[in-house]
């Protein structure tokens, strides 16, 4: 018998004052699987992710979350079922130490649910968990790096800061949107194996990215938007052969390089 999606999307849609943003969009997610989602700007990508999130309220459609329907519920109600993401304009609190950023989702109610932290409700001890994720995402513990301002950070450090903020929530799906950009190439290939060893860990991962050949070093299967409707979804490699796909990225520099190196 075949397991049923961890998520399912059901004829997705949304209007922003008569433009239509999304377009009945459609697809399944399955446990531990990493699905890739492309597609030209203003495709509507980030629009799914807000939709799914519940940062947009969605015009139309179904979101199931282990069979629940979500769509609708606020972002924290969603957060705490299991669902996160990461921001492709990064948000966390500048002001704060990169590990306090970890203080104040350790204190949520999946956090204490799920056992997200450790040790009788003592605040230091949470300090000690924070740091403890952030080295799994590649802080170095001993450093100075952990304790500094996140307004100081670098972007390397303050993307792992947002995979490191859903891991606190001890998610079942975190979606990544734009994970890999504005990364420099030795970062990206630090990163690669961070979001492996994610999957490897039980975690079902949705990324939005531009970056499609280090997107497709760790997605087994694609879902191509363009216009706001579903293109076509498959493995990389059939969906980047696709005349449709071609069409739609017409003279991306990307996908050219992409398909050379195919």
């Amino acid at each position: 018998m075949t397991q049923a999606p961890l998520l399912q999307v059901k004829e997705l849609s949304k209007t922003f004052g008569g433009i239509r943003a999304l377009e009945k969009v459609s697809f399944d997610v399955h446990e531990g699987e990493i699905l890739g989602i492309i597609g030209p700007n203003g495709s509507g990508k980030t629009t799914i992710v807000n939709g799914i999130t519940g940062f947009i309220r969605l015009t139309s459609g179904q979101v199931l979350f282990r069979g629940r329907d979500i769509a609708g519920k606020p972002a924290h109600k969603i957060a705490d079922m299991g669902v996160t993401r990461t921001f492709q304009i990064m948000r966390p609190y500048y002001s704060l130490p990169a590990y306090k950023n970890l203080v104040i989702p350790l204190f949520s109610p999946r956090a204490r649910r799920t056992g997200g932290w450790r040790g009788g409700g003592r605040l230091g001890d949470r300090h000690t968990v924070g740091i403890d994720i952030l080295e799994e995402i590649g802080f170095e513990r001993d450093s100075h790096v952990p304790y500094k301002a996140t307004a100081t950070l670098p972007t390397g450090y303050l993307k792992r800061l947002e995979l490191a903020r859903c891991l606190a929530l001890k998610p079942e799906i975190i979606i990544c949107d734009e994970v890999f950009s504005g990364l420099s190439m030795s970062e990206i290939a630090s990163m690669v194996p961070l979001i492996e060893r994610l999957q490897m860990d039980g975690i079902t991962l949705i990324m939005i990215e531009h970056r499609l050949r280090e997107l497709f070093k760790v997605a087994s299967r694609v879902m191509v938007l363009n216009f706001g409707r579903k293109l076509m979804e498959g493995p990389p490699a059939e969906v980047m052969a696709d005349a449709r796909v071609k069409e739609a990225y017409f003279g991306s520099r990307e996908v050219r390089e992409v398909m050379d190196h195919a």
